[in-house]
């Protein structure tokens, strides 16, 4: 009856651990569905040119209004005025232009004082000067300066030609320092007759000083046709594209719908779309599909360190979490967002956590959900750039950690990830459209960058929740226990070098033994590192290191012996949990020695009394290995020292003793809380006895040569 009851239990408890997958299957799928339910969802609009909205219409997509855009860009670079370009040169040339027409009347009155003209007419001297000035001032400026400023300057004096000629350069230089354009030319004449209205002179010189300033005032700016065109490109290039953004009113209830509105509709895709529930079932589908995929591949390709309930829920929270960040992602309003999404955190993440096949697997539906939230305009569609954008991405963090199994190297994955993204993405880019430019590619390479490097920081930050919070123990951790600068392994070498040596010897028999019946072989070889660490506490008790000493045991009671001997399982359990050890490592040092006897001090007891003596106070208080790692080093560990004590080891002796130990250690029930089956032990013994035999194998005996016979 307790058979059936037994069971019934057992029947039970499968039976509520299969509800328990499939409640977290229908979660995962619930969550990705809702993920992207809305980049699948059909808008059922019918709406026609000048006809009345019947609702409030918001776009469901972030899309660039191009038509509106261009117009904008139209308007800046029409807003932009022409260009001048003041030729400062010109000032100095009017100013020089100025002083030579006064200079030259001023010669010629010199040169006319020194001949003797004293006869001659007023007429006549005019004549004679102006004779005289041909050869003084140019043609072009004879003709254009009016006759009569001509005549009054000749018949002015030298003093006043020179006052005349200090303001009237005064004037111009004032003037033409600053802009002339065309337009302003008259403005500019008027401001230089103002400036000589106060100069001490007769009214007919000042006329003829304001008749040169005017003559001397002239554009002094030209058209820049290349600046204009800079600025106006500059001005189109700060235009900010127009976007009918998700979420945006496109147009309200009742209001009008005119062709400015029917253009954005259409821009949307919101315009002849009947409503179906094909896109739904096919995203079901799609999900239920990728889901029984990874179902299937963790009941067949699971590592055995792990139990499936506990991947199924780590793949389930990293897939849900990462569909949640995707999403956050794609709200932001930025072009081409999904190239800055950090995708590979997922890939990264179960890589370290798992195994490189399960998160090869993952990525592959990281890819599909990713381009489908990010398929943009193109609702209910694929974005297949970033699904191979995604999908690479997360490869190359994989197989970059492939090799790599030190936490350190998490960021270095990140910029390798954050390179691969850069060439994927200008493949892309090149391969969608061939004429891009220098600014187009910098801000694909920098959200590229953006993506692997936020990918790394992600999963470093990520990494010890999981490992906390699921009790994972992940072969990056194992590793960096396994080095031997670890503070620990360095005090078990320095402080009990024989126990060291032992422990060594321990870990590579466990290895070999545990991969060989499909148990985490990295697992037992740190786990036998550390078995011992309890004999640091008092290690001159134990015989490995108990080097040009006497035994300190021949002066203490076999109680007190035993009592020193047993305390390092649990003096060594207390160590660990001490430094914040895994479980796993904490158990196989509290486990390796189970509830074995001490058969020597037990004996000896018997010895030096004849009182009775209860033989569980000899024995280690366990608890008896758990795990099958913790099995074999509890095997290994004895077979070890048996074989180090043997004076004359043989394949065929150590084969005896490997199978006489193991059948001890199952009539003392050492292995009935471990699911280590028959066959299992049959491939340790197997194991340990290869190893073994690979350590102690026998070696020629070289002769001795005589002395006699060497020549020196």
């Amino acid at each position: 009856m307790s058979t059936f009851r037994i069971i019934k239990q057992t029947m039970a408890q499968i039976e509520r651990l299969r509800l328990i997958q499939i409640g977290l299957y229908a979660l995962l799928g619930i969550m990705m569905f809702a993920s992207m339910y809305s980049n699948v969802k059909p808008q059922e609009l019918d709406l026609r040119l000048l006809s009345i909205s019947p609702q409030t219409i918001y776009s469901p997509v972030t899309i660039e209004d191009k038509e509106s855009t261009e117009k904008k860009r139209a308007e800046a670079e029409q807003a932009v005025e022409d260009v001048y370009t003041q030729k400062t040169e010109y000032a100095q040339n009017q100013v020089d232009l100025v002083a030579s027409i006064f200079d030259a009347m001023m010669e010629v009155n010199t040169k006319y004082e020194k001949e003797d003209h004293e006869d001659d007419s007023i007429d006549a001297v005019l004549k004679t000067k102006q004779k005289m000035l041909e050869d003084k001032l140019p043609e072009d400026i004879q003709k254009n300066l009016p006759k009569d400023t001509i005549k009054q300057l000749l018949q002015s004096s030298n003093s006043d030609l020179s006052i005349a000629k200090d303001a009237v350069v005064t004037a111009v230089h004032h003037v033409m320092k600053d802009q002339v354009k065309i337009s302003d030319v008259e403005e500019k004449k008027d401001q230089v007759e103002g400036q000589l209205v106060y100069t001490n002179v007769s009214n007919s010189l000042k006329d003829s000083m304001n008749a040169i300033a005017k003559f001397a005032i002239i554009p002094n700016v030209i058209y820049d046709p290349k600046k204009t065109a800079e600025n106006r490109q500059a001005a189109v290039e700060k235009v900010e594209p127009v976007r009918i953004k998700q979420g945006q009113i496109i147009v309200e209830e009742n209001q009008l719908i005119n062709p400015d509105i029917y253009r954005q509709l259409q821009l949307a895709g919101l315009l002849n779309n009947k409503g179906s529930i094909q896109p739904f079932a096919g995203l079901a589908l799609l999900i239920v599909m990728m889901i029984a995929g990874l179902i299937y591949y963790l009941r067949e390709f699971h590592t055995k360190t792990y139990q499936p309930l506990l991947l199924y829920v780590l793949v389930a929270t990293i897939t849900i979490g990462l569909m949640k960040i995707l999403s956050l992602f794609q709200q932001i309003d930025l072009s081409e967002i999904g190239f800055l999404a950090p995708v590979a955190v997922g890939g990264l993440l179960i890589r370290i956590l798992m195994d490189e096949r399960i998160a090869i697997l993952s990525s592959i539906v990281f890819a599909i959900c990713g381009s489908i939230i990010f398929n943009g305009e193109l609702t209910t569609s694929f974005n297949m750039n970033i699904g191979i954008y995604f999908l690479i991405s997360n490869i190359a963090a994989i197989l970059f950690l492939s090799r790599q199994h030190r936490r350190s190297r998490i960021l270095q994955a990140g910029l390798f990830v954050a390179m691969v993204n850069v060439i994927i993405s200008f493949a892309i880019i090149f391969i969608k459209n061939g004429q891009i430019g220098t600014v187009e590619l910098g801000y694909y390479s920098m959200m590229s960058i953006a993506s692997g490097v936020i990918a790394s920081v992600l999963a470093i930050g990520l990494l010890p929740f999981f490992e906390s919070g699921f009790g994972i123990l992940s072969t990056m951790k194992l590793i960096e226990l396994s080095s031997p600068n670890h503070p620990l392994l360095r005090k078990i070498l320095t402080e009990t070098p024989g126990t060291y040596h032992h422990s060594v010897m321990v870990a590579n028999l466990s290895e070999a033994a545990c991969e060989t019946i499909g148990a985490n072989g990295l697992l037992a070889r740190v786990g036998a590192y550390y078995h011992d660490i309890g004999k640091t506490k008092r290690p001159q008790y134990f015989i490995e290191n108990q080097m040009n000493i006497t035994n300190p045991h021949d002066k203490l009671s076999p109680k007190t012996s035993k009592n020193i001997i047993i305390a390092h399982a649990t003096d060594g359990a207390t160590i660990l949990r001490n430094h914040k050890f895994p479980k796993e490592i904490v158990d196989i040092a509290e486990q390796h020695h189970g509830t074995t006897l001490l058969k020597f001090f037990y004996h000896k007891a018997l010895e030096q009394t004849e009182e009775k003596i209860d033989e569980k106070e000899y024995r280690y208080p366990g608890p008896k290995p758990q795990s099958k790692e913790a099995a074999v080093i509890c095997i290994a560990d004895s077979v070890e020292a048996a074989v180090r004590s043997m004076s004359n080891p043989t394949p065929e002796k150590i084969e005896n003793l490997v199978r006489n130990i193991i059948k001890d250690r199952l009539q003392d029930e050492q292995l009935s809380e471990c699911n280590v089956t028959l066959k299992e032990l049959e491939l340790i013994r197997q194991a340990l006895c290869e190893t073994l035999n690979g350590i102690f194998h026998s070696r020629i005996e070289y002769p001795e040569i005589k002395k006699e016979k060497v020549k020196v």
